[in-house]
């Protein structure tokens, strides 16, 4: 830190009864009054440095031994006054980073200039903070801070533009060429006079070493610090999004479920309201949403998703969390399935988790560069499309971000994976409403899933969670699942699965007979009328089953059980029992190939119990016909 001394002479301030004066063999003849303080000074001194206690001290009454002057309205308070009036009577003030605001206030509402006398204090002042303060690192931070306690008179004085200016140039600047003289985390204290010993020069440890430091700031002044670092053009964005991330750490709070908001971050004062501190912290989140860097993967999926949830908590606006949105689908591969459990504290529903705000941002995922049709309409949920007034701002800047960014298959793939897993996650909340599950479900394209079982593994979850579901949303539900992509050993679960429909049972075992069939080593092909109506339903029977997907971790009372199956016996038997119980399949589903969808259910289902027995037999019979043609 560097520092001014200004004066020779000792101080010779002190208080009696509530008075400061000051040691003098001439008897004072002036009271000035600052802020409920008292001071017993002489007209000599100052009224030869200030040109405004000259005019005040015309303008008032003078009794017989003492004039008064009222300074109601002094910046900066009795202490920067004190050492305007020390450095009028010549005694030795040091001037630093730390109060040079305060004394440059104060001086130029007593306007100390040089109308007055040659180097007055504002001149000194300028030469100091012009050629000492704003060549500092720590200095030029510390003095932007303690503009916060006089805005205006700082704006005036354009004290707190040229501190931004000085800190935006030194981070644009060469690492090599900047002189550091402290950082907040890193560096030991180094305070040298500005007239003394050159100062210590130490390079940053890395490109992003500011950005701790200038996280020291308040909201107001580190936005416009940034905006100044932004419009530069030399940062890169990850920097950008690295020192975005470290002010959030730094600045925003725990906040709990429930909405509850710790007020020991960004918070001045204890007297402040809850809904007060909510207020600050919402303003404080909005403007790092403002300040969020177009690129993609400036910032990480995590990063913007923790952001999206303190909006949701904080109910910060609409366009806000539509810009989260916006940013995350761009890069949604990224995310973790525990970032987008996102908290709902809607009063319009009951659900654990903001399923609306994850549909919308697959949404965005889906429609970066020219979305290919299996993207999902975007009126599946009625979700209502608004322009932020930040979005507006960088709708160019965005759009070709977007078109350069266009999701990739391999992506896509991820984003399946991800989906899925947040499907079994949600599908353990009781009040998640059917529709909104399929729309999460629907919304991933068909050649997204390469295999079905995690998808199969969420319905089969949402189907325990919600045992009231009746026979036609049950059936509703198990749709959006292609029992040709499951594996083996998801077919043996689903075969026994007495929560599913029936005829989703049915079709997996039909499946699961016919590829029995093919890997049971007897039989080398399946007879053509057994090809045909495999065919009928795109699948390839020479295939080997796909494995078991494990990407997400599975509680284990959701897990799978091989052992203990029931044999394909019991199966049968089990089957036969539902269909007869079963009386609401519909007469009137017909298969494309005209067969009647119950007919063929019934038929299935009196196969023998010994399947490859079967198969054999009809493989035969295919067999000798041929001979005979």
């Amino acid at each position: 830190m560097k520092f001014m001394k200004l004066g020779s002479r000792p101080d010779t301030f002190y208080t009696t009864e509530a008075v400061r004066s000051v040691s003098s063999e001439v008897s004072s003849d002036l009271i000035i009054q600052v802020k409920g303080s008292r001071y017993l000074l002489h007209k000599f001194p100052l009224l030869s440095k200030c040109l405004r206690l000259q005019r005040l001290s015309s303008e008032s009454p003078e009794s017989s031994q003492h004039q008064m002057v009222q300074l109601a309205d002094f910046p900066g308070g009795v202490e920067a006054f004190e050492l305007c009036a020390k450095f009028c009577y010549g005694i030795t003030i040091t001037v630093s980073a730390y109060n040079i605001v305060a004394a440059r206030c104060a001086a130029e509402y007593l306007q100390m200039t040089e109308d007055v006398e040659k180097g007055n204090l504002i001149y000194k002042l300028e030469v100091f903070f012009n050629s000492c303060i704003l060549h500092g690192w720590k200095d030029s931070i510390v003095t932007l801070q303690s503009t916060k306690a006089y805005p205006m008179w700082s704006e005036d004085l354009t004290i707190t533009s040229r501190c931004i200016e000085a800190i935006a140039s030194k981070v644009l600047s060469h690492p090599s060429k900047v002189s550091l003289s402290h950082s907040y985390s890193r560096r030991g204290r180094d305070d040298m006079s500005c007239n003394g010993a050159e100062s210590m020069r130490h390079k940053p440890e890395s490109k992003g070493w500011w950005g701790e430091d200038i996280a020291e700031l308040g909201i107001e002044l580190y936005w416009r610090t940034m905006i100044a670092i932004k419009s530069g053009g030399k940062t890169p964005s990850h920097l950008l999004g690295d020192a975005l991330k470290i002010y959030a750490s730094r600045w925003l709070p725990n906040i709990s479920r429930d909405g509850f908001v710790s007020k020991q971050a960004g918070s001045d004062s204890d007297s402040e309201t809850t809904s007060e501190v909510t207020s600050k912290h919402r303003r404080l989140l909005e403007s790092i949403i403002s300040l969020l860097p177009v690129e993609k993967g400036a910032v990480s999926s995590s990063f913007l998703l923790k952001l999206l949830k303190a909006a949701n908590i904080l109910n910060a606006s609409s366009s806000s969390k539509m810009e989260l949105a916006r940013r995350v689908g761009l890069q949604l591969e990224e995310a973790r399935v525990s970032d987008l459990l996102i908290p709902s504290l809607s009063h319009s529903n009951d659900t654990r988790y903001d399923v609306d705000m994850v549909m919308i941002i697959l949404e965005q995922f889906l429609l970066q560069g020219q979305s290919p049709p299996t993207s999902p309409p975007r009126s599946k949920l009625g979700f209502e499309r608004r322009r932020s007034r930040s979005a507006e701002n960088i709708d160019f800047e965005f759009q070709e971000s977007r078109r350069s960014s266009s999701a990739s298959h391999s992506s896509k793939l991820k984003v399946a994976k991800i989906v899925d897993g947040y499907l079994q996650e949600i599908a353990r909340d009781m009040n998640l409403p059917l529709s909104k599950f399929i729309a999460i479900a629907e919304a991933i394209p068909d050649f997204a899933r390469l295999d079905h079982d995690d998808l199969y593994r969420a319905i089969d979850i949402y189907l325990k969670a919600h045992p009231d579901l009746n026979k036609s949303e049950r059936k509703r539900l198990c749709r959006i699942l292609d029992c040709k992509k499951l594996s083996m050993e998801a077919c043996m679960h689903a075969a026994q699965n007495e929560l599913l429909p029936l005829r989703v049972v049915v079709q997996v075992l039909f499946f699961e007979q016919a590829r029995a069939a093919m890997a049971g080593g007897k039989v080398t092909e399946l007879p053509s009328n057994l090809k045909a109506l495999l065919a009928t339903q795109g699948i390839d029977p020479s295939r080997p089953p796909a494995p078991l997907s494990t990407t997400t971790t599975i509680p284990a009372e959701d897990q799978w059980s091989v052992s203990g199956l029931k044999s394909p016996k019991s199966r049968m038997s089990t089957l036969r029992m539902k269909l007869a119980e079963d009386d609401d399949l519909d007469d009137n589903d017909m298969h494309p190939d005209g067969i009647n969808r119950n007919s063929r259910l019934k038929a299935l289902c009196a196969l023998p119990t010994r399947p490859k027995r079967m198969f054999s037999k009809l493989w035969s019979i295919n067999r000798s016909t041929s001979e005979k043609n």
